[in-house]
């Protein structure tokens, strides 16, 4: 089983958002005795508005027989994602 979650925190850059969600991802699996599989992904939100910094905003749990590597490649590395560099405004 695999839990995709998205969580905001306030940074002030593309970097340091990855980390701070690397961080969360690890003491949150930790905290609920599952592996975190490695994968952090950042979004620049234009109005973050008022939630403050690891508040969860999103989760989704699928079942699945694949192993961590073959979980991600199938269904975030699939080559097809639109993914680009973060610029500050």
């Amino acid at each position: 089983m695999y839990e995709e979650r998205l969580t905001l925190s306030r940074a002030e850059s593309f970097d340091q958002a990855i980390l701070f969600a690397e961080a969360e991802a690890a003491q949150y699996a930790e905290c609920i005795q599952v592996k975190y599989v490695g994968l952090a992904q950042a979004y620049l939100l234009v109005d973050p508005g008022p939630p403050t910094s690891g508040v969860e905003v999103f989760s989704l749990v699928r079942d699945s027989h694949l192993g961590p590597k073959e979980y991600l490649d199938r269904f975030f590395d699939t080559g097809r994602e639109r993914q680009g560099d973060w610029h500050e405004p």
